[in-house]
């Protein structure tokens, strides 16, 4: 039974992440076994022995200033995968920042022998339908190198990558690209530390939501701006304007901030009551989970037919432990109640009225979720919430982004 279980689990990383990840993660496993486990995490050892915080680098204190006119930017990341929602977002700046007349230049940052091909990472980018054309070079991170020297500002994207840009030679002034309160991804520990000492860099946070700024800013004295979260209504429209009969799980059980157990537990007593709607799940194939009552496991779907999916639903549950999700507005935009457990993270990034805050607790998402589809006035409300969000759009979001990132690089 192990080695069916090993197998699957390598039929899935071949799958899912390639050749070269399969090779690298059997390795790691077989080494592991026969000489034991050694240290590894998303940031390289040398670099995270190096990037003292408490004693910054005569570099970082004489940044760079850009008065007037296009600002080179280097862009530090770990390498995009197709459905990485996190890196579509991330290039969808790059993209306002192009259009905006600033040349950017992306490295690839990884603690793995994997080596990216700029050519077929273009063409992976270019067949997932997520990601912009953007004009931007594509390069492995040396830290030997370091950035091109035209380089004038640095942004990291992600809490390894914050080392790197830390260490890097260059007097370019650092930004830090926040998406999600990353030290919440991991149990306390190493890499929890590792990832908060991050936010001690001295960088300039430009985050997504005012919930990221608010917080880094107060507890780690980061300087900070936002842009607000929104949603790109040319994917996700009202085109259901007849009664709804389903309801929709943002299912993620490989991912602990997306409360996939508290999800499941509110989903099965609202079954109980309301066994005539239909339950689907998406986000994550969940067949190898034993969940009692009916649903539809659409695992993962492609960003361009989740509009039809949406636009059968009466509502959507969407938990967020940490940074909120962009679904509760891509939700509201096709008509479904978003009911979102009540918390600052949350609250703080979309207080629109149409969001169905609710406490974290079983019992009462089952019990708004059941209030939700017993509602007379269900298309009334899809049309309302969906209107709710005109003018809530990437290219205003975008320019929040440009304004911040020139005020502060104009010094």
């Amino acid at each position: 039974m192990r080695f069916l279980r090993l197998a699957a689990v390598g039929i899935r990383i071949l799958r899912t992440e390639g050749l070269r990840s399969f090779v690298f993660r059997t390795k790691k496993r077989l080494t592991s076994e026969i000489v034991g486990q050694s240290v590894d995490m998303a940031v390289k050892t040398g670099d995270a022995l190096d990037a003292d915080w408490s004693k910054p680098p005569m570099h970082l204190s004489t940044p760079i200033v850009v008065e007037a006119g296009p600002v080179t930017i280097a862009w530090i990341m770990s390498p995009p995968s197709a459905n990485s929602g996190g890196h579509q977002n991330l290039f969808r700046f790059i993209d306002f920042a192009e259009k905006a007349g600033h040349v950017c230049k992306v490295y690839f940052y990884t603690n793995t022998p994997i080596v990216v091909n700029s050519k077929d990472m273009r063409t992976m980018m270019r067949e997932s339908g997520g990601y912009p054309d953007v004009k931007a070079s594509m390069e492995m991170y040396n830290r030997d190198t370091g950035v091109d020297s035209s380089v004038q500002a640095i942004f990291a994207t992600g809490w390894e990558t914050a080392y790197p840009a830390f260490l890097d030679k260059s007097f370019a002034r650092r930004f830090y690209f926040v998406q999600d309160y990353e030290p919440g991804f991991y149990p306390l520990g190493s890499e929890s530390i590792l990832a908060e000492n991050t936010y001690r860099f001295g960088f300039h946070g430009i985050t997504a939501g005012g919930w990221l700024s608010h917080k880094l800013h107060a507890e780690f004295g980061m300087a900070t701006d936002h842009f607000d979260f929104a949603v790109d209504r040319d994917l996700y429209n009202l085109v259901n304007t007849k009664p709804r009969t389903e309801i929709f799980f943002y299912a993620r059980p490989v991912t602990p901030r997306r409360g996939f157990e508290i999800g499941i537990m509110a989903l099965e007593e609202f079954s109980k009551r309301k066994p005539d709607v239909t339950i689907n799940l998406a986000g994550w194939d969940v067949t190898r989970w034993d969940i009692e009552f009916p649903h539809k496991n659409l695992r993962g779907v492609d960003v361009p037919a989740l509009n039809d999916v949406y636009n059968r639903c009466l509502a959507g549950l969407v938990i967020s432990a940490s940074n909120m999700s962009l679904l509760p507005l891509e939700l509201m935009s096709s008509g479904v109640a978003p009911v979102v457990n009540d918390a600052p993270n949350n609250r703080l990034v979309s207080d629109n009225p149409f969001i169905e805050y609710v406490s974290s607790s079983p019992g009462a998402i089952a019990d708004r979720l059941v209030e939700i589809v017993e509602r007379t006035d269900g298309v009334d409300r899809a049309i309302a919430m969906s209107k709710s969000l005109d003018g809530l759009t990437w290219e205003r979001s975008g320019a929040q982004f440009v304004d911040a990132f020139e005020r502060a690089m104009r010094g």
